[in-house]
């Protein structure tokens, strides 16, 4: 036989036929340029607020009439989601993989249960349902930065 034996680092840097070339990681290509970034930093949680305020003005008037307190508390509730969005997307990331997945988990279930509240359930089922939501969110966040960073928080993809 003619093929090489396995060894200890495996193929990393190397591959068997091409001796002495390093193998690049392969990453998603970046079609966007920067300006799309910055727009899409700040336009996504913008309406992403808006349609929470909307959504949370019509689960407070429960199909009653639009009166301007209605649109005042959807226009309050939007611009507080939208600081609220931002603040997480700046300031989450640069704690532990951890504390990242709590922080991001329990603004969605916070949000969740607020939305809920609205309808005007009781305050239980609303503290209810916002624990699952941010028990089921840090589950997918805590495994999606487990598996892609090292324990500093560095990325290894």
């Amino acid at each position: 036989m003619a093929q090489a034996a396995p060894t200890p680092g495996g193929t990393r840097g190397r591959t068997a036929g091409m001796r002495g070339r390093t193998i690049r990681p392969i990453h998603t290509p970046d079609i966007f340029d920067d300006r799309v970034h910055r727009a899409a930093r700040y336009g996504i949680p913008v309406i992403l607020g808006l349609v929470y305020g909307y959504w949370a003005a019509a689960n407070r008037r429960g199909g009653g009439e639009i009166t301007g307190w209605n649109i005042l508390f959807g226009f309050v509730t939007a611009a507080a989601f939208i600081v609220l969005c931002l603040a997480v997307a700046t300031f989450a990331p640069l704690l532990k993989r951890e504390l990242h997945s709590l922080v991001k988990s329990g603004f969605a279930g916070a949000a969740v249960g607020f939305l809920y509240s609205q309808t005007g359930e009781s305050v239980y089922r609303s503290v209810a349902l916002g624990i699952v939501v941010t028990a089921a969110v840090f589950g997918v966040f805590f495994y999606r930065y487990y598996t892609r960073e090292d324990g500093a928080g560095n990325r290894l993809r």
